[in-house]
């Protein structure tokens, strides 16, 4: 198993431009963001009913696949798994607010749309394909890359 700065170095590789690092420091938060407003717009009693549960129903899916998320970073770095939840909790806070006015599945998506465009802006600029492209795991180093550079002394 890679460790988590081996995944940085890896990650790293493809984000030397300092515009498409800029570019990724907005839109990565964003798309986690938007992937949690996603998530908390899933009604739960459909998933119970197709699922045919008996069993109390998770009120809100969004906490429960940040939890499963968590387990990925714990694995890597207690720390990183703080930093991670620090910031999985502040999306759900603010999507649960944005939520009260306007129709949160609506936003998340159009925020999604535009922020993914962004990326691969970003990564034509770079010259390099995403990396993602080379290992689906690197859609969870994202965010962590992003938050190690952004308030980290190193950053």
């Amino acid at each position: 198993m890679r460790t988590l700065e081996q995944w940085f170095e890896e990650y790293a590789v493809s984000h030397q431009n300092p515009k498409n690092k800029a570019i990724h420091y907005v839109c990565v938060p964003a798309i986690y963001f938007s992937i949690v407003g996603l998530l908390m717009s899933i009604p739960s009693g459909i998933i119970a009913a197709t699922l045919q549960l008996n069993a109390p129903v998770i009120e809100n899916w969004a906490v429960v696949v940040l939890l499963l998320i968590l387990v990925f970073y714990i694995r890597l770095s207690v720390a990183m798994a703080i930093k991670i939840a620090i910031l999985s909790a502040i999306c759900l806070v603010v999507n649960y607010y944005i939520g009260q006015v306007l129709p949160l599945w609506e936003f998340s998506i159009g925020v999604f749309v535009i922020v993914w465009i962004g990326q691969f802006y970003g990564h034509n600029i770079e010259g390099k394909k995403p990396s993602f492209l080379k290992d689906l795991q690197f859609l969870m180093i994202g965010p962590a890359w992003v938050v190690e550079n952004l308030f980290s002394r190193k950053g």
